[in-house]
């Protein structure tokens, strides 16, 4: 969204539509992957998503009467904030000798992915805080155009203490979903312009392929600072324009 805005000048609203249309690709493109290499929580994935795609319909009505400018601060700050989580300290793995999650337990969110030296075991921890974040989640990915992955991660790698690489690629099998029960009321209000959704879509999915294969070989560290660095600068020229009338 925001290279469509800052690069190539689309308006803001139209750049959202686009946005969530190549969020559904990618999230396509890349999620049939992730699941054959085993990186994929899916029951993880079908129980947040209910709360993504009610706080998707919810954000999809507030984001027709919100100002441009608006909702580019909201992203600007979203943005940031995400870059700061992805860069601090990552809380300890979940002691597995502790009691699970009696929650956790009973819907079967324990599982594996793999690592260098064989499977490496996991478990969820507070999925009711992860459950509520994530409304948020899909308000936020239908105001500004970004799947609400920045925040899905966020929930899944601080408040469920689910591995980096198991919310990222979970995040992206959720993605797709949300942005679809979004992308159906900006196309009722004239706001999804194939001309513009068709290349970048295209583009977009090459890239999730591209971005599927190197995953398993990129180190978590590297994967943070990568996510957080794009997003800021992103954030920051979002904001500027914002702040000076660019939006206006």
């Amino acid at each position: 969204m925001p290279l469509l805005v800052l690069v190539f000048g689309v308006d803001l609203k139209y750049a959202v539509g686009a946005s969530l249309i190549v969020v559904i690709a990618t999230s396509s493109g890349a999620a049939a992957a992730f699941m054959r290499e085993g990186f994929t929580n899916l029951r993880v994935a079908m129980l947040l998503q209910v709360a993504t795609v009610l706080g998707a319909i919810a954000g999809a009505a507030i984001a027709g009467v919100l100002p441009r400018a608006g909702v580019a601060i909201i992203f600007a700050l979203v943005a940031m904030y995400s870059a700061w989580g992805a860069i601090r300290t990552p809380p300890p793995p979940v002691d597995l000798s502790l009691p699970p999650d009696p929650l956790s337990r009973r819907l079967g969110l324990e599982s594996t992915y793999p690592g260098p030296a064989g499977p490496i075991a996991y478990r969820a921890c507070r999925v009711p805080l992860g459950f509520g974040i994530m409304i948020l989640a899909g308000m936020l990915s239908a105001v500004v155009g970004i799947g609400g992955g920045v925040l899905k991660v966020l929930a899944m790698d601080r408040a469920m203490r689910l591995p980096y690489k198991v919310s990222t690629t979970t995040s992206n099998f959720m993605i797709g979903v949300t942005a679809a029960a979004s992308a159906g009321i900006y196309f009722q209000r004239g706001q999804i312009e194939p001309a513009l959704c068709a290349p970048v879509a295209l583009g977009a999915l090459a890239g999730a392929l591209a971005g599927a294969r190197v995953l398993p070989r990129i180190h978590v560290r590297t994967l943070r600072f990568i996510f957080a660095g794009i997003v800021t600068l992103a954030g920051v020229e979002m904001l500027r324009r914002a702040l000076t009338g660019g939006f206006a």
